[in-house]
């Protein structure tokens, strides 16, 4: 390959930025890193962000957004990488300042470049991606506090969402009872087919409540979601709960006080998913991979796109209209 196609974010004069399809030239091999020929990418909330030109995502423009790429080694500068080994790179700087996966070439240090698990393909990889990653370190989170299928329900926010969904479907085939806070009315029937036991709407969580401590309702939580419906989750945590977060959808602010953390013990917990050490993130892929059997289950949750829909479905995502993963084919 001389050339590939990448969808490319560039900042026009007046300030406004343009997306389109471009062809760009395979960049010479360096020192440390591998280039991969792309096969999927998917659309996370921080690719619609970039491109659309948020500079506290994306400094530099013209750039290829895309943190998730699953695909092939072409060429690799070091010995751990063979041509045509099914790789996956998620995070680190990855379509951040760094041109991600919706280019159909990529180059990357080889230390943020992981094999796939025995038996995934690079489209179980890209389904997977950031979400299946930040799901899996949220339930890692919980297991490290003592959390199990035995200490009560857990409650995923933003259950519609990438993470949302694919938390439910994995604590689910471990046996956690599994609640959801969504505010889409319209895939509740979804959600109890993915494996949740109720389901609170928008609501029952959002409401702004002046007591310290609520009744206690669920051992852990899975957030993504922040602000008020966080404040009234750790408020309603049963002795030695834990919430795991991971988002802001609603708000980055907290405004509550510390009883719940000292009358009973909970934990709060935050989640990284894109600079968490290389082994952790493997070990997580081989967790997903112990799990594998969900992706049967999710496939109703993975919309299939070309690159030249992602502007459509960029807008949708950032007004709230995508549910699940939004799976983009590259190659």
């Amino acid at each position: 390959m001389d050339s590939y196609q990448a969808f490319e974010v560039t900042e026009m004069d007046d300030g406004s930025f343009s997306q389109a399809v471009v062809t760009k030239a395979v960049p010479s091999l360096k020192e440390g890193h591998v280039l991969v020929k792309v096969d999927y990418s998917a659309i996370n909330y921080k690719d619609a962000l970039s491109s659309t030109g948020n500079k506290g995502v994306t400094r530099e423009y013209p750039h290829v957004p895309g943190i998730d790429a699953a695909g092939v080694v072409m060429a690799s500068s070091t010995s751990e990488f063979t041509e045509g080994q099914p790789v996956v790179v998620t995070g680190h700087d990855l379509g951040m300042n760094t041109d991600g996966g919706y280019g159909q070439v990529i180059q990357v240090p080889a230390s943020w470049v992981h094999v796939l698990p025995e038996g995934f393909s690079t489209r179980d990889a890209a389904v997977l991606g950031t979400a299946g990653i930040t799901a899996s370190l949220c339930i890692d989170k919980l297991l490290m506090t003592g959390i199990g299928p035995e200490s009560g329900p857990v409650l995923v926010t933003g259950a519609t969402g990438g993470v949302g969904s694919m938390a439910i479907a994995l604590l689910a085939s471990m046996g956690f009872e599994v609640h959801a806070f969504s505010g889409k009315p319209d895939q509740y029937e979804a959600l109890k087919a993915l494996g949740v036991k109720q389901i609170f709407g928008r609501e029952e969580l959002s409401e702004s409540s002046k007591r310290p401590m609520l009744k206690g309702r669920w051992a852990a939580a899975i957030d993504t979601v922040g602000g008020v419906p966080l404040e009234n989750v750790l408020k309603s945590l049963l002795p030695q709960g834990t919430a795991a977060i991971c988002g802001l959808v609603a708000s980055p602010a907290l405004d509550m006080t510390v009883f719940p953390f000292i009358l009973r013990g909970i934990n709060l917990v935050g989640v990284d998913s894109a600079e968490v050490p290389s082994s952790k993130k493997a070990a997580m892929w081989d967790f997903m991979a112990e799990h594998a059997a969900i992706l049967k289950k999710y496939e109703s949750w993975v919309a299939p796109i070309e690159l030249q829909q992602l502007p459509e479905y960029i807008d949708r995502i950032l007004k709230g209209g995508v549910a699940g993963r939004t799976l983009v084919k590259v190659s």
